[in-house]
């Protein structure tokens, strides 16, 4: 049986294990790249999901939708009860992006799984808000690792 090679394109050293040496030298002045300490497992699963939520646009376009309804929302009617519905019906992704209800509610199973979203059940239909704490964190988090 063939055995698999120890290094892959995704292959990060066990903590207290050296990297592997360089495969080309290093220009005299040069440093090599400091062993940073990335994130830990879970919390790069975490930011990773978040980032594959932020990197389509048609889930962008939902978040700026959901943030601005959460600005914008009034009432249909003054004196109604309950006020403004906390989010966004899936009919109205729907009908703002022309897309099957298929489509739209695994754009918003991404951003659900992601922690960017939150879902209220008003009956069998579905609100859905955007997480401002959790995108908050998630953006500066994902800033945080990149040192900006």
């Amino acid at each position: 049986m063939p055995t698999r090679p120890k290094h892959t394109r995704d292959w990060t050293p066990a903590p207290g294990q050296q990297p592997q040496a360089s495969c080309c030298p290093l220009p005299a002045g040069v440093s090599p790249l400091p062993a940073a300490s990335g994130p830990a497992a879970g919390e790069a699963e975490r930011l990773a999901a978040a980032a594959k939520a932020l990197s389509d646009p048609i889930r962008l376009r939902m978040l700026k939708q959901m943030a601005a309804a959460r600005c914008g929302r009034r009432p249909a009617a003054p004196g109604t009860s309950g006020g403004a519905p906390d989010g966004v019906c899936v009919c109205e992704l729907q009908g703002l992006h022309g897309l099957a209800q298929s489509k739209v509610s695994y754009h918003l199973k991404v951003l659900r799984e992601a922690g960017l979203i939150h879902e209220t059940k008003r009956g069998k239909w579905g609100f859905y808000a955007l997480n401002e704490t959790a995108a908050r964190s998630a953006l500066a988090e994902l800033g945080g690792l990149l040192g900006l």
